[in-house]
């Protein structure tokens, strides 16, 4: 089994980097130049305790969650969320890389507003691949934004510090929120490809003979059988048709659903078995909250 490195904390990670000890022991921002990692890994699987936001460009290596890899050569953000696993290299970072790490503990955020929100931006559940390309003026947008972060924490600590660093932190992730809208909009023809293709997996999975022993396809599975992550996927429907990953599968079984019990004598049971349901009483209960009547009086008109 290949070893997990796990970094719990600001401090740890610090360390590992071969950077200057933090000011903050739950906030950093680190200058990605100025990290020499004590040792170097080549495909290390890293596990952190903590949210991180990276903006890097001119970085020798890539980095890979499951089986998709990014490479930062052309700048980018990536987000990850507290114990994520991503691979990638543990090395220096090459002579003309540049950009920041902004790392925040989920203690820092707890109890306050952030904390209740975070979960709303679901870039941080987004694959490596999945990452978020910025302009000239976005990138100086957020840098701005961290560099006052990084003022807060390397001065003396006030009543306010937190109450303002937690307010960056926000206006950070609400800009990023408008850039991937942004960046959805302006795929709008590589995005048409995806839904084509994610339309036709569906077709194909749910028309397949095995459905009934596999069950309903998952918003998971399609998703990685796309080499895409499921909150990717879902935010991109959402954007280009207005209806998720979910409502999706949902709308389609409904329609198979319909076609077999008006154009088949076949029992409903067994057609809720044949639509991967494992119990009647789910088709039953699905079929009745999608159109307000029974499977049995949709059939009997």
């Amino acid at each position: 089994m290949d070893t997990i490195f796990s970094i719990d904390n600001i401090t740890t990670l610090h360390e590992i980097s071969g950077y200057e000890k933090p000011t903050h022991p739950l906030v950093t921002v680190m200058d990605v130049s100025k990290i020499k990692p004590q040792r170097e890994v080549k495909d290390a699987r890293v596990r952190l305790g903590f949210y991180s936001i990276s903006m890097k460009s001119n970085v020798e290596s890539g980095m890979k969650y499951g089986r998709q890899y990014y490479d930062f050569q052309e700048g980018s953000l990536i987000f990850m969320e507290p114990n994520q696993v991503a691979t990638f290299d543990i090395a220096a970072p090459g002579e003309d890389a540049e950009g920041w790490i902004l790392c925040f503990h989920p203690e820092f955020i707890r109890g306050s507003g952030l904390a209740k929100k975070i979960d709303n931006f679901s870039f941080f559940s987004y694959s490596a691949n999945e990452a978020l390309h910025l302009s000239d003026k976005e990138k100086n947008t957020l840098t701005n934004i961290v560099e006052s972060i990084q003022e807060e924490i390397t001065q003396n600590i006030d009543p306010y510090t937190k109450k303002l660093i937690l307010n960056s932190l926000e206006l950070i992730l609400n800009y990023s929120d408008r850039y991937y809208g942004r960046q959805f909009l302006t795929r709008t023809s590589k995005n048409k490809d995806i839904i084509t293709e994610f339309e036709s997996l569906l077709k194909e999975r749910v028309n397949s003979e095995h459905l009934a022993d596999k069950g309903i396809p998952s918003v998971k599975e399609l998703a990685i059988s796309l080499g895409y992550s499921p909150y990717y996927l879902s935010d991109l429907l959402k954007k280009e048709t207005g209806k998720g990953t979910q409502e999706y599968i949902q709308e389609y079984l409904l329609s198979k659903a319909k076609d077999l019990l008006i154009s088949t004598n076949k029992p409903v049971n067994q057609i809720g078995y044949q639509l991967g349901f494992e119990y009647p009483a789910h088709f039953s209960k699905f079929f009745k909250n999608k159109t307000g009547m029974t499977p049995s009086k949709y059939r009997a008109g």
